[in-house]
């Protein structure tokens, strides 16, 4: 079966699988890893909708690809929707999502100490920027819910073990399995949007003019 080879501007190997899952066989996707390019991507916007685009621009650029990239944030309404753009690096440049979830459940209960009627109410936001064919498109995703007051499952990444979906009360998004989380994520749904629009538009096959690096992982 033919397929449309793209590229993510990615190198987290659970953020690429689960594009892979949703997008399905008809995709074949690539990292700026694969094509060599190991640099750090720089995410200096102040929105979502402007870092995902940077990103997406800047493996455009130096590929000549058709590629997307995403960014995505944690807004939790007790916060002044903080983390936001500061999602991975809220507790440092370390990007550690440990002490992440730490620093969002400790200033959450210093807030309930001093006002107990302080909401949890969150939503995790993706945008998803694609370059087609030159063409700059985005989609949007958000998965609503509220921050759990301890961490919980083994499952997912990043912020999942302290944040409850509200479609699975009591649970943490690392509590359910990769499938039930796909349904209804963020960037689950920002994806999906994308695919029914590369579907809805059937482009050219198209694949990066870029050489893959020999012995790259595919």
């Amino acid at each position: 079966m033919e397929t449309t080879k793209i590229v993510f501007a990615t190198g987290n190997r659970g953020k690429l699988r689960e594009a892979s899952e949703i997008l399905g066989e008809s995709f074949e996707l690539f990292t700026p890893m694969d094509y060599g390019l190991t640099d750090d991507i720089p995410e200096t916007g102040t929105t979502l909708e402007e870092n995902s685009l940077q990103k997406a621009e800047y493996i455009h650029e130096r590929l000549h690809c058709n590629c997307f990239a995403d960014d995505t944030g944690l807004e939790v309404d007790a916060l002044g929707g903080a983390p936001g753009v500061y999602t991975a690096r809220y507790a440092g440049e370390s990007k550690d999502f440990g002490k992440n979830m730490d620093k969002v459940l400790s200033e959450l209960e210093a807030l309930e100490n001093q006002d107990y009627t302080t909401t949890r109410k969150a939503r995790f936001r993706s945008v998803v920027t694609l370059i087609l064919d030159g063409q700059i498109h985005q989609f949007e995703g958000i998965m609503d819910g509220t921050i759990a007051r301890e961490k919980s499952g083994r499952g997912g990444f990043g912020y999942d073990p302290i944040f409850i979906p509200d479609e699975y009360p009591g649970l943490t998004a690392a509590d359910i399995s990769e499938e039930e989380k796909n349904e209804i994520s963020h960037r689950g749904k920002a994806l999906r949007a994308m695919a029914a629009f590369l579907h809805s538009c059937h482009p050219e096959r198209p694949s990066c003019h870029s050489e893959r690096s020999e012995g790259s992982e595919s």
